[in-house]
């Protein structure tokens, strides 16, 4: 490859991959200049109306000059298919840059094959010493945060491997022994429902029918058919797992683990049984937990869709309705938003202080539709007297804060619904075994009927629905399996404020001890045939009627062996048979092990050993209670130290405007698609194979022609992984713009072009010195570009050890194009001009930048670096086979130069004065440029670096270097360097300085027009005129007044060299 093409590869990286990592958007609190945009909306219209409107004074212009002949239209060439025929598993067999599918960067063909050959050599194994302990290094653990096994990948997940493997990579490269250990989750819930609908379409058969055994196997088929594809999808995205730890949920090993913690914790009255609210699933059938359940906010009347309905349910209305009293003509009046519950109220509660109901304490009300009294209560706690009526209806049974006032109140507590969302017996023979909402709009009938309706109002209100089934979650009572986790959470608090375990960001430490501090039993308990039974067993006495909520008569075992010797033992003499208890464990149960569980706790295992705590937990923020914080609670009780001793939370990934990713906006974003590509055709096919009901699937089919109206391009791993890495900087969301992803596409092939140019610089018999030190020959721009790479170096390790990961890629990017933009432009010359001894040197600085800007980035991009660092020559005794295994780069304190850097630096002010007045008066050849130095020390950089200024302005035929201004000839624009230092480009000569005046002159003219335009504008405003117009064109008139002062000035310039 020449190295004029090659320099045009490099130069035409497009600007798009200009924009650097560090402008990645953070979601902050709305500030003042947030709200302000609203206001700018009319300028900024005006602005592009404005502009419009001098385009077509423009066209029309131009309509009056010869037209130019048309240029011929270059036909993009197809680049070939290529085909790779390594071997899977083989070192990948290397094509020639010279062949045409190598011309540029591209993704598919890069990224191919390397994958399999890393995870066959082993790199992703911890790496041990030779008689097998933790190298001198140190250690650096990840337990990869186990996604649901029957799912697929999501940008989130990308997110996680994306941070994960660069850490990983990282610390491999520092020469630590490393472990990122991964595994799948059997997510109970998730899966079940998933299989349960499966069936349902194909056979029309549901779980029941095939019982639970044979239902369980059909599940274990669906998770082996799915696993294999969520792995490959993991390998796509390059994440070095050690792939011979993997582990699942369900796994032998694990699943005793889990039985291990529930037996111990059970035995010590940790794990206990009682009755209490659950968010019950009616679709499911199940509890769920408050992860699971989705919060849907309505501002008043709304009808919504539910499972098991044929007509939508109207939510978001109070009804308000008396009660009468007992022995009286006398009503209170309450209001609810479910009225169907009123079967299960069983108080009406006022406030002690109330005095219109001081004469009713102690008194009842009379239910409307069962012969049942409810007693009138006072509670200061849940009466707001100065709200409503100040009276409340209590049900306990089926309302969270109904259930405390019931339990200090003493109330009774009547389920009214039977698993199935059915009225029961409770609620008397005329409701009972109705659907609960078309029991609500009959109450509402009856209540009309019997005169005690009084009114219904718009109602804001929150309804809590089942992410799984989209169901309305019912509040239950259930005799479940909780944890009590006061205690554990004391112990939790105390490791994070010893140190023991750190949290960052800070904000996620807070909500650690916020949510700890307040922190409510768990309930553990699933109605699922998928996930760990519960190893527990009811003990059976003959002759005797036991409640299964007394804990006496339940009894844990590892193996119904233990449980059947507990019982012997604990029941001696009695006749007893023992029952397992039907529920599964929540997934959050054995996903709370996850950490130790995968290293073979309970047992002593020699990765146990060697591996626990673990080094880091890194997850996003939003499952810091959920799974994060059992986990801490979990370890502490039951391994006695903490499972970690880091915890990071990454922010969270939405859409280009800030909305959450969801299925019904059509924004919800497949990795693989933006590695791959996708059509807008296929995302909408995409959507067409989900559960969204036509509304929904018309409004995602929108979302996704407004995000992604040319499709999605084909980005890669790389250039995906680095845009997701580049975004984190430390907010609580990422605003995620595909077009940045390409972005840092044409950033990727700007590192393969510049390696392919390096290469063909450097020469086939090139070979590199042992070491990277300098040899005291460099020229100035050679210290220069060693300064920046061991200062990249210094900044991108700082900021990792900090997990700071936009600033790491930042000071990355930054000398990748400091390398390619300067130094390889300047290289040139060195290397076609120079002397033997400095062809030599520029060609190792060359190979130094080039090696350790590979090495550098390679946690970020792995593919595309060890695709251009294979082709690298070797420095003398390095026998590495992989850039995966190299060495990270060192700060090198003989290196850090600033006396280069800031003599350097000058060099490149006045590079770019003099391209900004060459661009200026388009100037593109023969240019005359001419460097004024009033200063000694800076005449003498100027001076020896004449030449370095040249190759790096295009279309310069001379520049001198002077003392002063008397040497400079007239007909020179000016622009200043600095006090020291001016640049002076001819331009007498070189610019028809007539046309250039006339040209100014319309824009000017133009302003001129728009201005007096404004101000009759503004001679009409009054007292009515909107401020927003006023400020809009007072504004205007300031912008046209900046420009009329630019254009002014350059017109007397332009004068000024005509003389």
């Amino acid at each position: 490859m020449s190295s004029e093409s090659a320099a045009e590869s490099i130069a035409a990286a497009p600007a798009a991959a200009a924009s650097s990592p560090t402008d990645a958007p953070i979601k902050k609190e709305k500030t003042a200049k947030e709200l302000e945009k609203e206001r700018k909306k009319a300028e900024k219209l005006a602005k592009f109306n404005a502009k419009k409107a001098q385009q077509a004074e423009a066209a029309k212009n131009k309509l009056s000059e010869p037209k130019k002949p048309k240029k011929e239209k270059k036909e993009v060439e197809a680049v070939p298919e290529w085909i790779d025929k390594t071997t899977p598993g083989d070192k990948k067999i290397l094509a020639s840059l010279e062949d045409a599918a190598f011309k540029a960067y591209n993704p598919k063909n890069v990224e191919s094959s390397w994958y399999q050959w890393w995870d066959q050599q082993g790199f992703f194994k911890p790496e041990l010493t030779v008689d097998g302990k933790i190298k001198p290094e140190g250690v650096f653990t990840i337990p990869a945060p186990p996604p649901n096994v029957t799912g697929a990948l999501h940008i989130g997940h990308a997110l996680t491997v994306s941070i994960q493997d660069a850490l990983i990579r990282y610390y491999r490269m520092k020469g630590k022994t490393t472990l990122w250990l991964p595994g799948f989750d059997h997510a109970g819930i998730a899966t079940q429902s998933v299989v349960e609908k499966q069936v349902w379409a194909q056979e029309k058969k549901t779980r029941h029918d095939y019982g639970r055994e044979k239902f369980v196997e059909k599940v274990w088929e669906w998770k082996d058919e799915y696993h294999d594809r969520i792995k490959n999808q993991f390998k796509r995205l390059g994440a070095s797992y050690d792939w011979s730890r993997e582990k699942f949920t369900l796994d032998a090993d694990l699943s005793e683990a889990v039985t291990e913690a529930f037996v111990r914790m059970h035995e010590d009255g940790t794990i206990y049984r009682a009755s209490r609210l659950v968010n019950w699933s009616v679709k499911l059938n199940t509890a769920i937990s408050n992860l699971e359940v989705d919060n849907k906010n309505i501002s008043g009347r709304t009808l919504l869709a539910v499972p098991g309905y044929d007509e939508k349910v109207e939510f978001g209305v109070l009804t308000s309705y008396s009660y009468v009293v007992e022995g009286s003509d006398e009503v209170i009046t309450v209001a609810t938003t479910r009225p169907e519950t009123l079967f299960g109220d069983t108080g009406v509660a006022v406030h002690p202080e109330d005095p219109r109901y001081k004469h009713l304490h102690g008194k009842f009300v009379l239910h409307p539709f069962l012969d049942r009294k409810i007693p009138i209560v006072t509670d200061s706690e849940a009466v707001d007297m100065e709200f409503g009526t100040g009276a409340v209806k209590i049900t306990p049974a089926h309302d969270q804060n109904d259930y405390n006032t019931g339990k200090r109140q003493n109330l009774e507590f009547i389920n009214i619904f039977t698993d199935d969302g059915l009225l029961n017996d409770n609620c008397g023979p005329e409701f009972a075994g109705m659907k609960r909402f078309d029991a609500r709009v009959k109450v509402i009938e009856q209540l009309k009927a019997k005169g005690l309706y009084v009114d219904q109002k718009d109602n804001e209100m929150t309804i809590p629905t089942c992410s799984r089934s989209g169901d309305v979650i019912e509040p239950l009572l259930k005799p479940q399996w909780w944890v009590n986790q006061q205690d554990m959470a004391k112990v939790a608090i105390e490791a994070v404020k010893k140190g023991e375990i750190t949290i960052t960001p800070s904000t996620s430490e807070a909500e650690y001890f916020h949510w700890l501090n307040n922190i409510q039993d768990w309930c553990i308990s699933r109605q699922l045939w998928w996930g760990h039974r519960c190893p527990v067993y009811f003990v059976h006495i003959e002759g005797e009627e036991n409640s299964k909520l007394d804990n006496e008569f339940w009894i844990s075992g590892r193996t119904e062996t233990e449980a059947q010797e507990k019982a012997n033992k604990k029941f001696s003499g009695k006749k007893f048979t023992l029952e397992q208890d039907e529920d599964v464990l929540d997934t959050w149960f054995s996903s709370g092990l996850w950490p130790f569980s995968t290293l073979g706790w309970p047992n002593k295992t020699k990765d146990y050993e060697m591996f626990a705590p673990m080094s880091m937990l890194e997850t996003g923020w939003d499952i810091l209670f959920f799974w994060v914080t059992r986990m801490i609670l979990l370890g502490l009780k039951l391994t006695g130290q903490a499972p970690f001793k880091e915890v990071f939370c990454h922010s969270l990934v939405r859409d280009a405007q800030g909305r959450k990713m969801s299925k019904s906006l059509g924004n919800v974003i497949d990795p693989l698609d933006v590695i791959t590509g996708i059509s807008l055709e296929s995302l909408h096919e995409k959507l067409t194979t989900g559960n969204l009901d036509p509304r929904e699937l018309k409004k995602a089919t929108d979302g996704q022609k407004a995000s992604y109206p040319k499709g999605i391009p084909e980005c890669g791993t790389d250039a995906l992984r680095f845009a997701l890495c580049a975004y984190s900087t430390g907010g609580r969301d990422i605003n995620l713009d595909i077009l940045r992803v390409e972005g840092y596409r044409k950033f990727c092939n700007k590192i393969y072009q510049a390696t392919k140019f390096v290469l063909g610089r450097l020469g086939d018999d090139y070979t590199p010195e042992p070491t990277n030190n300098k040899t005291g020959k460099e020229s100035l721009v050679e210290k220069w570009i060693l300064h920046k790479l061991t200062v990249a170096t210094q900044e991108a390790t700082t900021a990792l050890e900090k997990r700071e990961f936009g600033e790491a890629t930042n000071a990355i990017y930054l000398y990748w194009y400091d390398l390619c933009d300067v130094y390889i432009e300047n290289s040139k010359s060195l290397i076609q001009d120079g002397t033997p001894e400095q062809v030599k040197s520029a060609k190792d600085t060359l190979y130094t930048a080039i090696e350790g800007a590979l090495k550098l980035i390679h946690p970020f991009m792995p593919f595309v670096t060890e695709e251009m660092w294979q082709r690298l020559p070797r420095r003398a005794n390095d026998k590495t086979p992989s850039i995966v295994v190299a060495s990270y780069p060192e700060y090198n304190e003989t290196l850090d130069d600033v006396k280069a850097l800031e003599a350097y630096e000058l060099i490149l002010d006045i590079t770019k004065g003099a391209r900004s007045v060459l661009a200026q008066y388009n100037i593109n050849k023969d240019g005359e440029i001419y460097v004024e130095a009033i200063d000694k020390e800076v005449f003498a950089i100027a001076k020896e670096q004449q030449d370095s200024i040249v190759s790096l302005i295009k279309g310069v035929q001379k520049i001198q270097v002077v003392e002063s201004a008397g040497e400079v000839p007239s007909g020179c624009a000016i622009q200043s360097i600095s006090p020291l230092c001016t640049v002076h480009v001819l331009v007498k000569g070189h610019v028809d300085l007539d046309a250039e005046i006339t040209k100014v002159q319309k824009k000017l003219d133009t302003i001129n027009d728009l201005e007096k335009k404004t101000n009759i504008l503004v001679s009409k405003f009054n007292e009515k005129t909107k401020e927003e117009a006023k400020e809009t064109a007072y504004k205007k008139l300031e912008k046209f007044k900046a420009e009329k002062e630019g254009y002014e000035q350059t017109i007397a310039i332009l004068q000024q060299l005509k003389l």
